[in-house]
């Protein structure tokens, strides 16, 4: 009986599978060739068309073409039937749909800014702006004064300055709950005429988009311009978790990873039904991510900082496992399945029954286990191997090439690296340049070089199996066989096992604060996640944290770690 059973088993499953490839290989066959037809909603035609132009420039065997759709039940029903097109939350509200395949390919972000020369900015910078300030500011057209908007007595007049823009008038309607239609105060006609009115006024403010405070051959904010910091919690204070207006490139990861009011971002996404299976879909897909960012800035939209574009690529790569299930299931396919499950659940309870029947005299005593405590004192230190300060290590051997991987302190803080991110054989890398990103389910880190020279060869089995680095962080789970180039000077500024440990200790003690800061400051439920009782560290300690943490571990942890050795060098 329970050998037909089984017989049964395997051919159901047998007659699934073999049904779910051919559907697989009907929906490929369908969607082969070199031409693609993307839609896009109005606002992003303009940008879609650039994207398609650029793209069929080099691929010119490879066509796109662009759709634009005004009607929202047309964007709907063209989802539906399994396109794929780009649009923008602002103009399609859909796109909040959790059903959806989407990814973030740019973004509108509207941004307050001051004057440089604001005879306030010291305490502007230090207490910020609230979110209700500004709102009563907009709302009272008898109170244009600067004390209005810092809770003081100032009398000093405020100068505000508004586009007639549509998308920046409906975001500041929804993030200071205003009338988009009410401005009282003074007109430009662009982004560029308010940065350079605003240059000029040291008493004047103004909201315009992101894309219009960027000097773009610096990369920095304009000249003379000032990003006004906004006290979200309306604390009066601008908190840790507040702090990202005093540089473009942290205001831009502050967006990315929520840190930014949402309401003043409108994203603009490449959406579908399910996940792309198409080759041509999903190579210029990865183009939009990569090269096309470039033409975003000169569209008006900022593009995605790197960190992003590479999670963001990641999610798009494993598309190429084609998961999910076709919504087209035969009713033939469905009920197969169906009857393996229960099958395969009968005898699953059959199993437990007669093994409760052959232990049922037997007093089980539950065990608690426990998460593994992050000990410091147990750390692996290998004698012989030279470490550096943002935890990577390098071994040179006989043949004088020197093996560089990741130290046993990042890896056991992290926890399970489900996908590591290398260079390319050949290709020539300095110390201190960015030489690896480890991957978490979309989370990740960017380590730095150990040591100069030209990668002669990578670790492939790290691409099928990335977790052998948290097993065997300095045997199997190498990374890089680099021929060094200045090997002699460089080393000089790497630890041996003894000092290493030594820094070990102030590298916990570093980490404790990290997290003391992060936790304290809008996370504290996460805070179980992180400690024991006790106060104690618990292993892979930033796996549970999401990408906010992880950014704030990069800039504030590792970075300047590197800056250490840099000034150190030079």
């Amino acid at each position: 009986m329970k050998r037909a059973i089984y017989l049964l088993i395997g051919i159901l499953l047998m007659n699934y599978s073999y049904s779910s490839s051919m559907d697989l290989v009907r929906e490929n066959k369908s969607q082969a060739g070199d031409s693609l037809k993307i839609f896009s909603t109005p606002d992003l035609s303009k940008l879609s068309i650039k994207l398609a132009n650029e793209y069929n420039k080099i691929y010119p065997d490879k066509k796109i073409k662009v759709l634009t759709v005004s009607d929202t039940k047309m964007v709907s029903s063209l989802i539906e039937k399994g396109n794929n097109g780009f649009i923008s939350s602002a103009y399609f509200s859909g796109a909040n749909r959790e059903s959806l395949w989407k990814v973030i390919i740019g973004r509108d972000v509207i941004v307050p800014i001051i004057n440089s020369k604001n005879p306030f900015l010291e305490e502007i910078s230090k207490h910020g702006i609230s979110p209700d300030a500004l709102s009563g500011f907009i709302n009272n057209i008898d109170s244009k004064n600067w004390g209005t908007l810092m809770k003081n007595k100032q009398t000093s007049p405020v100068h505000y300055y508004w586009i007639n823009d549509e998308s920046v008038s409906k975001g500041l309607a929804g993030f200071l709950k205003t009338d988009p239609n009410k401005h009282e105060g003074i007109k430009v006609e662009n982004g560029e005429s308010m940065i350079a009115a605003i240059q000029k006024d040291p008493l004047a403010i103004g909201f315009c988009k992101m894309v219009n405070i960027v000097d773009i051959n610096k990369q920095t904010i304009a000249e003379n311009i000032k990003l006004l910091p906004l006290d979200r919690n309306g604390n009066g204070m601008i908190d840790y978790n507040e702090n990202i207006y005093d540089d473009f490139n942290v205001l831009s990861r502050g967006v990315w990873i929520g840190k930014y009011p949402k309401t003043l971002i409108s994203n603009i996404y490449s959406v579908s039904l399910n996940a792309p299976k198409n080759e041509t879909e999903i190579a210029f897909m990865k183009w939009v991510l990569t090269d096309g960012q470039q033409f975003l800035y000169i569209n008006g939209y900022t593009d995605l900082i790197a960190s992003e574009r590479l999670s963001t690529v990641d999610k798009l790569y494993e598309a190429k496992v084609y998961p999910g299930t076709s919504v087209d299931k035969s009713l033939l396919k469905s009920t197969l399945a169906i009857i393996s499950v229960l099958i395969l659940l009968g005898l699953i309870i059959n199993f437990i029954l007669r093994l409760f029947r052959n232990t049922k005299s037997l007093v089980k005593t539950p065990v608690a286990i426990l998460q593994p405590v992050l000990d410091e004192n147990k750390m692996i230190v290998p004698a012989g191997l030279y470490f550096d300060k943002t935890h990577t290590w390098a071994f040179m051997e006989q043949n004088g090439i020197v093996k560089v991987g990741i130290d046993d302190f990042m890896q056991r803080i992290t926890g399970a690296i489900t996908r590591i991110k290398m260079k390319d054989k050949g290709d020539s890398i300095k110390k201190g340049e960015p030489i690896m990103s480890i991957i978490q389910n979309g989370k990740q880190l960017n380590l730095y070089s150990p040591v100069s020279g030209i990668i002669k060869e990578l670790n492939t089995s790290l691409d099928n199996d990335s977790s052998i680095i948290n097993s065997s962080p300095y045997n199997e789970g190498w990374v890089y066989k680099i021929e060094p180039s200045n090997w002699l000077r460089e080393n000089q500024l790497l630890f041996m096992a003894d000092k290493q440990r030594q820094y070990i200790k102030s590298e916990f003690s570093r980490l404790k604060d990290f997290l003391a800061a992060a936790l304290n400051a809008d996370s504290l439920s996460l805070a179980p996640l992180a400690l024991q009782d006790g106060g104690e560290l618990r292993d892979g300690v930033l796996s549970n944290l999401g990408p906010e943490e992880w950014e704030d571990f990069q800039t504030k942890f590792i970075d300047p770690s590197r800056q250490i050795w840099f000034y150190e060098l030079y």
